[in-house]
């Protein structure tokens, strides 16, 4: 089975060295100019992986990732950013709008292959102790990827949810950083030094800003009393 690509860019060249280079490596790729027509294949096409750019007419990639991830069937596709905009809040937005990853321009080829082939790698792989994890109020069901705390529900995305439970299933513990990055990123995969703070933050607006510790310098911790 062909694993499908939806790359998302406003510049020719750009979708041509891609889209070229992807279907070489024996992807099915289909390509949208952007955040309008890319919503549109996006229903039509089911990818498994999109690649977005920032800075697109019509619809920019910030405002194309918040609007996918509403839709439940993109509620856990591998989203990409892959932009020139370098600026630490261009990252943070593209992050907190739900995105896997955010890549800067220029990248080499060799390193975003590597990635997108990482990101595939990890998809099916279980890691999955039990279907349901319980700490005081808070039920968290990993097969259904739905938080319940004091009756109120709560869908998350993909990495947020898989963060969550990996420090709820170690109460008390202090988890590295690097500890995290491995177990949800997967230590082939390098991604920005914002993305764990930006998953955490997520997580404490959510669920209360108690819920996990920071360890300065070391990692965090969820709190059980």
């Amino acid at each position: 089975n062909m694993k499908k690509i939806l790359i998302v860019d406003d510049e020719p060249d750009i979708l041509e060295f891609l889209t070229y280079n992807l279907i070489k490596e024996g992807f099915d790729v289909s390509v949208a100019t952007n955040g309008v027509e890319a919503l549109k294949i996006a229903k039509e096409k089911i990818p498994d992986l999109i690649i977005l750019d920032v800075m697109m007419p019509e619809m920019d990639g910030i405002e194309t990732c918040r609007q996918l991830r509403e839709i439940s069937l993109f509620k856990h596709t591998i989203i990409i950013f892959l932009s020139a905009r370098s600026e630490d809040y261009t990252q943070v937005a593209g992050l907190e709008t739900g995105a896997d990853d955010y890549i800067v321009k220029p990248v080499k080829l060799r390193i975003l292959l590597s990635k997108i082939n990482s990101y595939f790698r990890r998809i099916g792989k279980t890691e999955i102790n039990q279907d349901t994890l319980q700490i005081g109020a808070l039920i968290i069901n990993r097969q259904k990827y739905i938080v319940t705390d004091n009756s109120k529900e709560y869908s998350l995305p993909k990495k947020e949810f898989e963060l969550l439970y990996l420090l709820a299933s170690k109460p008390n513990i202090v988890l590295t950083r690097d500890a995290i990055y491995t177990h949800i990123w997967g230590d082939e995969i390098i991604v920005g030094d914002r993305t764990i703070d930006v998953h955490i933050r997520k997580l404490r607006d959510k669920f209360g800003d108690n819920i996990i510790k920071t360890i300065k310098g070391v990692g965090y911790k969820f709190e059980s009393t």
